[in-house]
């Protein structure tokens, strides 16, 4: 059985922009994030070994961040996201990046992006 896990409004810290002030300060980017994974032996059993854990995706996302230094959010997404695909076998990832302080009088900007194809139905 294919379903989605979600992360929603995760805040990572990380150092990421294209001006010299922003290169060495810390910058809040907000992540949404949607993976598809093969719940069918998590439903039966009831372990966490067989279920996508989204705290250690957290974790992951958390730790990427404070690692890794980017210019643009497109890089910063882009890599992030292919990481997570590969860390956890994930056929299919969509996350939303925003970055809060990018444009005053603005909530926020960002981007959107899909790896993968979503799969439908039944994976058994």
């Amino acid at each position: 059985m294919i379903s989605t896990v979600f992360i929603e409004g995760l805040k990572v810290e990380t150092v990421i922009g294209v001006y010299e002030w922003e290169k060495s300060i810390l910058q809040t980017l907000v992540l949404d994030i949607e993976m598809a994974f093969d719940f069918s032996k998590a439903i039966t059993s009831d372990k966490l070994e067989h279920t996508l854990n989204y705290a250690a995706v957290a974790d992951h996302c958390q730790d990427f961040a404070k690692i890794h230094r980017f210019e643009l959010i497109e890089a910063f997404s882009g890599n992030l996201a292919q990481e997570l695909r590969d860390k956890f076998s994930l056929p299919w990832i969509k996350m939303t990046v925003r970055k809060p302080t990018a444009v005053a009088n603005s909530l926020a900007v960002g981007l959107t992006l899909e790896f993968g194809e979503k799969p439908i139905g039944n994976s058994n």
